[in-house]
């Protein structure tokens, strides 16, 4: 039997690949992998970029083919068999990439290349190429002694398999959690789009009768919002909070091991923290630089927070608990503004909204985004693309939707790369954007909030700077930019979500076809900085925590890492935690991959001020200005990591970025 695992095909066979191909295929592909090192390794002098770089390039362009789709299935159509097949790859893939600059032979083949003429007349996406290589060497290990690259070997083994661990575990207590209510009167104050979705969603699980809750963001956002029974609001509060905090799934022993092996890795490589090792390669450079960017923002947000919180307390007569905050601030915000958002999603059908967005950004940066059926994918619901180029209709790039929520598929929203194409070949490139909105109901098509449809936005902003890179270095390619820069491409996205303009094209009531009335525009446009210090608050609290665990934590010194993060999270709050709190132990975000944004979340901060920023440019010149559109694909979106970010983001704004921006478009500045 073939192995289509095996075999880096553009149209992935979904429908054949198994579970048992799994780990043939890997085992496989890493001794291909170590052949091609032998065969970098045993080039004949001199060394040249030709017979150095270009293979190590692509040296296990074919293994990540195959881990790539392997990972991706296991996040959104998991079984214990895939889970399992999954885990057993891990440590032997692991060890071959930490092995790469461990490896003296090749690190020294690296450093002769890089003392050649050939090496020093380099120019371009080249030149940073050797550079990046040599830093990034340098940084994981390459001149440790031989016990301690043996030590970092084994870190980095353990750090992936107790990664995983952790998001296992907030997967399956996720999914463990539901709650049926019988009593219809219980459901006062929730829209009927919740109702009528709680209502499907105990019937999908047999439940004759009732109305069945989760904590898929769906389900549980809704109630926390709505629900006019506290008592159930505090119940599903809780429970989210907590999860991953009990039994075999108790996730707080493997935070204290995550982070205890990140400090000692940091500290073998001889950083000062994990932070720094992290950031080096970023656009903030260091731990403390990002903490204090955050702490600028947290300050100047600081009594906009208070006034916010001081009118919200006022309004609801008392104190209130957490699970109290999301209600009483819709009920404020109605009053207002007499605006509820629940009034929006009839115009936000997901069919008109993936439209629209292709006609806006086809404007821009002159692509042409069409749907082709009949493409194997991983569920009936998931939908494939093609993307061309407007004027030469080259094809650029493909890529799969998979929107909604089902019990194999992990939370929240993002986009992955399956295949890097090339421009010097003229291969193109292929994605995935995968959420978990709101679905369709069987009388009604997926009616989305505004926030999934920034979301939705902003996942396709990181699939176009995959799709229209036009780097010849596989490495430097879409995506693969510092993580501090690598939101900006997805966070301006969302600007165009609040564009009368842009609306227009498709904001259509899904059985009337009407754009969203002007009275209703101008409400959801007054009420959109609506406790904006609350919102900006929540991403400080979680960028300080995440930089916090990652520079000074000690456990020896600060304790239960729990109530450590509690106590911290607290003073970014509109109302006091209950001592269950231990959001952290669900934070996938930081844990569930050996750095992901670990060390990293202030980046969607950071990358706001860039978004707020570049986006002024279009509000000058017209949110559908070609011209602009043009500038920022070719500058931003086309040049992947080719130059640093810093300079791609002078060069198309002409100076460096203003926080201005970001604070004004916030409602954060006196006025």
């Amino acid at each position: 039997m073939l192995n289509p695992l095996l075999s880096n095909e553009f149209r992935i066979p979904f429908d054949q690949i198994r579970v048992e191909h799994v780990v043939p295929a890997v085992t496989e592909l890493l001794t291909d992998c170590r052949a091609r090192l032998d065969q970098i390794l045993s080039a004949a002098a001199p060394r040249t970029y030709a017979n150095t770089l270009t293979p190590l390039d692509t040296i296990s362009e074919r293994l990540e083919y195959a881990v790539g789709i392997t990972r991706h299935l296991e996040g959104v159509a998991t079984t214990p068999e895939l889970r399992e097949a999954f885990n057993a790859i891990q440590e032997p893939v692991t060890k071959f990439f930490s092995s790469l600059s461990l490896n003296a032979d090749l690190w020294a083949a690296i450093k002769a290349f890089a003392a050649t003429d050939e090496a020093r007349a380099l120019t371009g996406a080249r030149a940073r190429f050797l550079k990046k290589t040599v830093d990034s060497f340098r940084r994981n290990g390459a001149e440790l002694p031989p016990e301690g690259k043996a030590k970092l070997q084994e870190m980095d083994i353990e750090l992936t398999r107790v990664t995983t661990k952790f998001g296992e575990n907030v997967l399956d207590s996720t999914n463990e959690f539901e709650l049926l209510i019988e009593d219809e009167a219980q459901l006062a104050g929730l829209p009927e789009s919740a109702i009528v979705g709680a209502r499907e969603s105990a019937a999908q699980k047999g439940h004759a009768t009732g109305w069945r809750f989760t904590l898929q963001a769906p389900s549980y956002l809704p109630v926390l919002t709505y629900l006019e029974d506290a008592s159930i609001r505090e119940r599903l509060y809780r429970a989210h909070n907590t999860r991953a905090t009990t039994g075999d799934r108790d996730n707080r022993p493997i935070l204290a091991r995550i982070l205890a092996l990140r400090t000692a890795k940091a500290h073998l490589l001889g950083y000062k923290n994990f932070a720094d090792l992290v950031l080096e390669d970023r656009m903030a450079h260091t731990g403390q630089r990002a903490m204090d960017f955050l702490e600028n923002l947290r300050v100047g947000t600081v009594p906009f927070f208070d006034k916010e919180n001081s009118q919200l307390r006022e309004f609801a007569g008392r104190e209130l608990q957490p699970w109290d905050v999301p209600y009483y601030a819709e009920k404020l915000r109605q009053k207002l503004y007499d605006f509820d958002e629940e009034e929006l999603r009839p115009y936000f059908p997901v069919e008109s909204v993936m439209k629209g967005m292709f006609e806006i950004f086809g404007r821009l940066f002159g692509i042409a985004v069409i749907e082709q059926t009949g493409v194997p994918a991983w569920d009936a619901a998931v939908n494939y693309y093609r993307i061309e180029d407007a004027a030469s209709g080259a094809f650029l790039g493909a890529f799969y939707a998979d929107w909604y929520p089902r019990d194999t598929k992990r939370g929240g929203a993002w986009m992955d790369t399956l295949m890097i194409g090339s421009p010097v070949e003229g291969t193109p490139h292929l994605g995935l954007i995968c959420g978990n909105m709101t679905p369709p109901l069987p009388d009604k098509p997926a009616l989305l909030t505004h926030r999934e449809v920034e979301t939705i936005f902003h996942e396709f902003g990181h699939l176009l700077h995959h799709c229209l890179s036009r780097v010849e270095v596989r490495s430097l390619s879409g995506t693969s930019v510092a993580w501090d820069f690598v939101e900006l491409p997805s966070q301006i996205m969302e600007n165009w979500c609040w564009e009368r303009e842009s609306l227009d094209l498709f904001a259509h009531h899904y059985e009337t076809g009407a754009p969203i009335p002007g009275d209703l525009f101008e409400k959801m446009v007054r009420a959109r900085n609506f406790r904006g210090a609350n919102v900006q608050m929540r991403q400080l609290s979680f960028g300080t925590v995440d930089l916090s665990l990652h520079t000074s934590y000690d456990p020896s010194r600060d304790g239960d890492i729990i109530a450590y993060t509690r106590h911290m999270l607290a003073r970014y709050a509109a109302a006091p935690f209950p001592e269950d709190h231990a959001m952290i132990a669900s934070f996938t975000h930081l844990f569930s991959s050996p750095v992901g944004y670990g060390a990293g979340y202030y980046s969607y901060k950071w990358a706001e001020v860039l978004d707020a920023d570049a986006f002024t440019r279009f509000k000058r010149a017209g949110v559908f200005s070609e011209k602009v559109g043009r500038e920022y694909r070719e500058m931003i979106l086309a040049k992947g990591d080719s130059e640093d970010p810093s300079e791609l983001y002078r060069k198309f704004m002409g100076r460096d970025p203003d926080v201005g921006a970001l604070l004004e478009r916030a409602g954060l500045v006196a006025t």
